[in-house]
């Protein structure tokens, strides 16, 4: 992965290059329809890639959710999941690596799991998002889906056009 960052007047800088697969892969993966873990393994097997530039119309938003208490500077909140009840539904795609009854300890990253909503337009993903977070129940840590949910609620996020970055 490479990351830049574009100013508004247009004006790009170079920030890193990660040699690994981004946290925030699966948005790529559900505009374009590619598995792009999958690909790996195909390029390390020495495979060819067999894929077209993309031509996507979708719109992803990722919601990351870590064990972490965002109204205490996001200390991680390590402890036993008592219950979890995960979002389904069209658009909706979940990426946990915790189960009901797993101890989350507090040696590692934070991140229990991923939740992504896709739609047709920035609208729909929205909706699909606020619906999903609602759904998503984890019981027994504190986590940062309360903060996700705020910010959809934000005007500053839902009224923002995300095509208005150009290159």
């Amino acid at each position: 992965t490479v990351e830049f960052l574009v100013t508004p007047e247009g004006e790009i800088y170079f920030l890193e290059v990660n040699p690994r697969v981004q946290v925030e892969h699966p948005v790529t993966e559900q505009i374009t329809g590619i598995d792009i873990i999958c690909e790996m393994f195909k390029i390390a097997e020495g495979k060819a890639l067999a894929i077209e530039p993309a031509n996507n119309t979708q719109h992803a938003i990722e919601f990351r959710i870590n064990a972490e208490d965002p109204r205490k500077d996001f200390s991680p909140t390590p402890g036993l999941i008592t219950n979890l009840q995960l979002p389904a539904g069209p658009g909706v795609r979940v990426d946990f690596g915790y189960a009901q009854g797993d101890p989350v300890p507090p040696y590692y990253d934070s991140l229990v799991g991923k939740l992504i909503v896709t739609g047709n337009s920035r609208e729909q993903a929205i909706r699909r998002a606020r619906r999903a977070l609602d759904e998503l129940r984890i019981a027994g840590i504190k986590t940062i889906q309360p903060l996700h949910r705020a910010i959809l609620e934000r005007d500053e996020f839902t009224a923002s056009d995300a095509s208005a970055f150009k290159v």
